[in-house]
């Protein structure tokens, strides 16, 4: 399943709704990521004992909790401005 099918199942849940309710209810289900893939229990095993008020809560929070395995480049940013003195560096334009 994708991170969008596990925010369909926690809208779905009535609220409020602990860690471990959700655990219960949706634990066994395997997540998708880029590189790998986890259980909505092992997600939110990471956050402890947590009442979530609303969907929203519960979604940021296994956003928040998915481990290195949903990153696609550790490390990279394309917002970042290139270190000085890297080869990968633009030429330099005068004006």
């Amino acid at each position: 399943m994708y991170m969008t099918d596990a925010d369909a199942l926690v809208e779905s849940h009535a609220y409020p709704a602990t860690t471990q309710e959700l655990i219960d209810a949706y634990g066994d289900r395997t997540l998708e990521l880029p590189n790998g893939s986890e259980t909505i229990g092992d997600v939110l095993a990471r956050l402890g004992a947590e009442t979530f008020e609303s969907p929203e809560e519960a979604q940021f929070a296994i956003y928040s909790a998915v481990s290195r395995k949903a990153i696609g480049r550790v490390g990279y940013s394309d917002r970042d401005p290139t270190p000085l003195g890297s080869p990968y560096a633009p030429d330099a334009v005068s004006f």
